[in-house]
């Protein structure tokens, strides 16, 4: 009797394009069968603090409060390297300003939202962020209409926000290696521990094998993702997942290893995360 593995994820091309093996029975599944549930990454982190899936994506921020349940898997990251989550405007800003304004973000466990906090503990030392959650999707709209001075957006909204007229404040993603000179993890893929350690390794492999497929079926896995990219054409689509699903995705390594405990140090460290974090990768 096959084990039904149910994987959360994002509605999103660079989770869909990794995703695309397994969910469309491109690659044996042997005695497991996955069943895939799309959500928005807040959504999924705090299910994930339910343990209600076996196999979901969650960002590294959230990550840190679920370890009595989950494992990181080594592949599936989502890695900024030089580049990740923005803070944008509808007029000019600089990062001086940003205390005094209220800013709309997409949930507080992600890990855009902890990067937020890490920036304001450098740049005005004990003054909270001003924000209001909102779903992602709808923050450029929110700022674009004025509703909001600033937005802080993940996904697509970093190659589209200019289409509405917003500006750049600052890159977190650019921010966060300029002051470690690591890449910023963003998001995850963890694995249920009660699954026990064959099988939990068994999913691993599925995985990798997974982003291995389309990494090398480009065309196909991309024309699958597609779907998924809201306002993006297929050359914008292409540049979004690339930024996403590439060798750090196959395998966090030793350097991202590195930065998914560095991001987390330095977080305990400020204050935004209560006790330190043990990371523990699947073997």
């Amino acid at each position: 009797m096959s084990q039904l593995i149910r994987v959360g994820h994002s509605p999103d091309p660079d989770d869909a394009f990794m995703f695309h093996a397994l969910a469309n029975d491109k690659i044996p599944t042997g005695d497991l069968r996955f069943a895939h549930e799309l959500q928005d990454i807040e959504t999924l982190n705090r299910r994930a603090m339910n343990g209600e899936l076996e196999v979901s994506a969650v960002s590294i921020h959230a990550y840190s409060h679920l370890l009595d349940k989950y494992a990181l898997l080594p592949s599936g990251c989502s890695m900024g390297d030089k580049y990740g989550p923005m803070i944008v405007a509808n007029k000019p800003l600089v990062i001086s300003d940003l205390p005094n304004v209220t800013i709309a973000v997409p949930g507080t466990l992600t890990t855009a939202f902890l990067t937020l906090r890490l920036l304001f503990n450098d740049i005005a030392p004990g003054k909270a962020v001003k924000y209001e959650v909102m779903p992602f999707d709808h923050i450029i709209d929110a700022v674009a209409s004025g509703k909001y001075d600033a937005g802080l957006i993940i996904h697509e909204g970093q190659l589209t926000f200019q289409n509405q007229g917003l500006k750049l404040v600052v890159d977190l993603g650019v921010w966060w290696q300029d002051k470690t000179g690591l890449p910023l993890p963003l998001g995850g893929n963890v694995v249920r521990k009660d699954l026990g350690a064959a099988t939990m390794s068994e999913i691993s492999r599925l995985l990798k094998e997974s982003i291995r497929y389309g990494l090398e079926h480009r065309k196909e896995a991309l024309n699958h993702a597609l779907q998924y990219a809201r306002d993006m054409d297929v050359s914008l689509a292409d540049k979004f997942v690339g930024m996403y699903v590439n060798d750090w995705t196959l395998d966090y390594g030793d350097r991202g290893r590195a930065a998914v405990r560095k991001l987390l140090d330095e977080a305990h460290k400020a204050g935004v995360i209560d006790k330190p974090v043990a990371v523990e990768f699947v073997a």
